[in-house]
């Protein structure tokens, strides 16, 4: 820009074209090149024009390529299309390949799961779910109901490691010993969020009946007691054994696909996350006795759980996930 500013100062103070070219070490076509663009476009006409540059190699066809392949089929050997599967389909560059792809948004390795209700009573069935939530009738207890089977009395070394950058995890040893599996049966209180629990060696229809009829014990005999339970085979047909609480039970049923609704699943992943993940157990018994201490804790301190979620949809991931291929 200095050079070309200069050319023009030189002209614009008289200097001849030849004198111009020869003081400022450039041909005279340059000079007069420069001149004429500065005579049509003032200072504007001092800048490169737009250049086309090299044409793209890697352009919107490459990238409705890229696209299509991804809906196929993925080579033989593989489950899934990967970067160097994917150059290697087109004929291209891995590194054109991953670019677009991050530029897409598209993550190969990524992964979630899904779980579509397709209930068609979804909406009355949700509706009268979190009614007992948020509305429960008056002089009734609302109980939240489910299963944890198989649970595994795992034996295995466990401790706190040191790695080489220094910093402190848990650490697990790889083997393990397995001392069988018990089942645990649990009862929300949802207005109180103390928890009942039975740990049985079966999930029978025979074991959840009893466990609930020690349940139904315990409640104010003066009281409606309403049920919420998900679509497991041993929480249906108990009509005839419904009959002898003379109309005082309900249950009250999620939809399909939608146990999630149960709010019982959350004290279930608090056990899990709090007391039997990493935990090591040399027999049943112990496991047992590591439960029980559990809700002994939790219900020294219990809490209700407050419903905060404003909308209930039959497919969670309808609004964030499209597309799917199923």
């Amino acid at each position: 820009m200095v050079e070309r500013s200069r050319i023009v100062l030189s002209r614009l103070e008289g200097d001849q074209i030849q004198q111009v070219a020869k003081d400022r070490g450039v041909s005279i076509p340059t000079v007069t090149k420069w001149c004429k663009r500065f005579s049509f476009w003032g200072i504007r006409g001092l800048f490169d024009e737009a250049r086309s540059g090299k044409p793209a190699k890697y352009d919107a066809a490459f990238r409705d390529k890229l696209l299509a392949v991804l809906e196929e089929q993925p080579p033989s050997g593989l489950s899934r299309w990967d970067g160097p599967a994917i150059a290697e389909r087109l004929e291209s560059s891995v590194y054109a390949v991953w670019r677009l792809l991050r530029r897409e948004g598209i993550h190969l390795q990524r992964h979630r799961s899904w779980c579509v209700s397709k209930d068609k009573d979804f909406a009355s069935k949700a509706a009268d779910v979190v009614g007992l939530y948020l509305n429960p009738p008056l002089n009734a207890v609302v109980l939240s109901v489910d299963e944890k089977p198989s649970i595994q009395a795992i034996e295995r070394p466990t401790g706190y490691l040191k790695t080489q950058s220094g910093d402190v995890i848990r650490g697990q040893k790889s083997t393990y010993k397995r001392h069988g599996t018990i089942n645990l049966f649990a009862a929300l209180n949802v207005a109180t969020g103390q928890v009942d629990t039975k740990i049985t060696a079966t999930k029978t229809r025979a074991d959840f009946q009893s466990f609930l009829e020690g349940v139904f014990a315990e409640q104010p005999a003066d009281q409606e007691l309403h049920v919420i339970l998900d679509n497991y085979s041993t929480h249906k047909k108990n009509q005839e054994w419904l009959k002898q609480f003379d109309g005082r039970v309900h249950f009250h049923f999620t939809p399909t696909s939608a146990s999630w609704l149960n709010q019982v699943e959350i004290v279930f992943s608090m056990l899990q996350r709090k007391a039997l993940t990493g935990a090591s157990f040399s027999s049943k018994q112990q496991l047992c006795d590591a439960i029980e201490a559990y809700f002994g804790r939790h219900n020294a301190r219990a809490k209700p759980f407050r419903w905060r979620k404003r909308e209930v949809k039959g497919s969670q991931l309808r609004n964030t996930t499209v597309n799917l291929c199923n």
